[in-house]
């Protein structure tokens, strides 16, 4: 019997999630990429659960060594390990409208997190109830990058997947870990 770990579908799914984080490294409007996407998609298909975070996180990981570290990376990493569960939730039922919503939702759990977050050695803004409110102002226009991008990249990535299902039965057959 074939591991799972080399099944058609396992290896088109890595490769997706590969490329979605290459989306960092060319030129893009500030937060506009396929990393959201690429840890919701993450989370929805590999059924290992070790591996649905793995995966995303590794192939973050990757691109951050070359674009280089930052203060408070560990914090985008918690959230995009919270935006690998919400992947989690559409497992059984990856309807247009389900994928829509989790991607919003993403894009809202990282703006959340993200900004909350004043880490001590940032001082961008300072440490008080008000610094929390001018980061959040602050990032309001990246926001909507961030949600413009996950929306587009999950239409991309679920529907990619989806119609190389119908061409390639034998990507639907097979399970992704």
């Amino acid at each position: 019997m074939k591991s799972k770990l080399f099944s058609p579908g396992f290896l088109t799914v890595i490769g997706m999630i590969l490329v979605a984080a290459f989306t960092r490294l060319i030129p893009h409007y500030p937060n506009f990429t396929a990393v959201g996407a690429m840890a919701l998609f993450g989370g929805a298909y590999i059924t290992n659960k070790k591996l649905a975070f793995i995966i995303p996180l590794a192939a973050l990981f990757v691109s951050d060594l070359v674009i280089g570290f930052y203060s408070g990376m560990w914090i985008v990493y918690l959230s995009f390990v919270l935006i690998v569960f919400i992947g989690m939730s559409l497992r059984n039922n990856k309807k247009p409208g389900k994928i829509a919503l989790a991607s919003i939702s993403s894009s809202v759990a990282f703006f959340l997190i993200t900004n909350f977050a004043l880490l001590p050695g940032i001082t961008l803004y300072p440490h008080t109830f008000m610094g929390v409110i001018e980061s959040y102002t602050a990032a309001i226009p990246f926001f909507g990058y961030n949600v413009a991008g996950d929306l587009f990249f999950s239409a991309v990535l679920f529907g990619s997947f989806e119609l190389a299902k119908v061409k390639f039965p034998k990507l639907a057959e097979a399970k992704t870990a």
